[in-house]
Formats: C-alpha cells, structure tokens, sequence
C-alpha cells in the first residue's frame, strides 16, 4: 500500500509538472489589425486577415496557445520590444533600421510599393507632374521612409501627409486632400476591388519590386528558429498556400 501510495505522489508530480510545462507554451501575437487583408477586424472585433492565419498556423505547428494583442502601429516595435507580446506577425518589412530593434524570420510573403490615384487622372510619378501635389502614405512604413529618402517635398515640391493608419489615407484619397497614395500593392489590389476604391487605379510600375516581409521578435530571442522551423512547414504541407489562395489569386510567396 505504500508502495502504491508513492506511485500516487509520482504520478501527482509528474502531473504537476507536466500542467506546467503546457502553460508555459502560451505565446502573445501582435497584430497591427487595421491593414487589410492582411489584419484587420471583422464586425464581430474578432482580429482576422493573412497575417493573423499565418500566425496561427504556425503555433499549431510548434503546438503552443496563442494570443493576439493589437497595437497601433507607430508603437507596434517599441511594445514588442515592452514584451507586450512575444512574436510580431503584421506585415512587417525587413529593413536594416528595424533589425537593430528587432530580429525577423524568413520572409513569409514578398511585397511590391506602387502607387494608386484617381483613375480620371494622368498620375506620372516625374517632377514636373508630381510638383504641387500631395501624396499620402502611412507612417513608420516602407513607403513613408521611401518618399523621405527621396526628399520628396523639397525636390519634388510635393507635400507629404503621413496617416496612423492606411484606412485614414484611403479616406483623404476619397475627399481629395491627396492625389495620390503609396503604399503596399497588395493592400491597394483590396481596396481597389471595393466600392471605395473602384474610382482609383494602379498608377505606373511598383517602384520597389522585392519588398520582404518577415516575423519580428526580440534581439536573441529563440523563437526565432522555432517559427523559421514552422514557416518551412507550412510550406511544404500545403499550409501557406491554402491560407495565400484564400486572399488572392496569385501567389505572394
């Protein structure tokens, strides 16, 4: 019987600890959630898009719980690096700034800059059309730090308005306080389908062809390797292209 009761304890124990073991395999997503199709919420508030399927497909592969946290995206890096959440999956570009913050994973999708503007217009991106006009783009994003390496607004005579968020943008691309927006060529192939978006049009060629995309986390951090293990999964199983097949009808890889 003393025997048997020792079992109980072991077994107790080894329960306790492996309980332990399961909570601790709980991670924090953070997600922009105003940038569709990629995050954005539905009207339920439920956090939904490409960024947020990639996400969780990739915790079920390293099998963890996973919790989505919203930021805005000025603050998106310094509340990751806040430890507000473990992992960043919002369309994020890789760039050299952001890798002295941060340290990115494989990219998960490749990403384009073109711009968009009224489809009744002659929209050309030289100087003696851009002069005089204004150009929107969201802040802290790759098209915002393009049009500043650029000097845009003293070379080219053309104002800058920086929005928190790209629905802000595509609301004064409506009034007509912009003439025309760039930013993500995926994110605009969306809006362009709506009704919002069905009096604008791509505007020239993408003026960066290979923008890549990646997962954030902190310096030193791991889980880094761990989610490179699961993208390569999801790859591979077929994963990444039914969640890519359920946005667009064409790859983004």
């Amino acid at each position: 019987m003393q025997n048997y009761k020792k079992f109980l304890l072991a077994a107790a124990v080894t329960m306790a600890f492996s309980a332990s073991a399961v909570a601790a395999e709980k991670l924090k997503m953070g997600i922009e959630a105003a940038y569709p199709p990629f995050n954005n919420k539905d009207a339920s508030g439920q956090v939904v898009g490409f960024d947020k399927d990639i996400g969780d497909a990739l915790c079920a592969k390293m099998k963890v719980e996973c919790e989505v946290v919203t930021s805005d995206w000025d603050g998106i890096i310094p509340a990751l690096n806040a430890k507000k959440f473990d992992f960043l999956v919002s369309s994020l570009s890789i760039t050299d700034e952001r890798k002295q913050a941060v340290d990115f994973t494989d990219p998960y999708y490749s990403n384009k800059l073109q711009f968009i503007a009224p489809k009744t217009t002659d929209f050309k991106t030289d100087k003696a059309y851009l002069s005089g006009k204004t150009i929107g783009a969201q802040r802290a994003t790759l098209a915002g730090t393009w049009l500043d390496n650029r000097n845009m607004e003293d070379d080219y005579n053309v104002k800058i308005s920086l929005y928190d968020t790209q629905e802000n943008a595509y609301l004064d691309l409506i009034s007509g306080r912009v003439d025309g927006i760039l930013a993500d060529k995926y994110v605009q192939y969306e809006w362009l389908k709506s009704k919002d978006g069905s009096n604008f049009e791509f505007k020239g060629e993408p003026v960066v062809e290979s923008d890549k995309i990646g997962i954030a986390v902190r310096k030193g951090d791991p889980l880094r390797e761990r989610l490179n293990k699961a993208l390569a999964e999801i790859k591979a199983d077929g994963t990444y292209k039914k969640i890519n097949d359920k946005y667009f009808p064409f790859s983004i890889e």
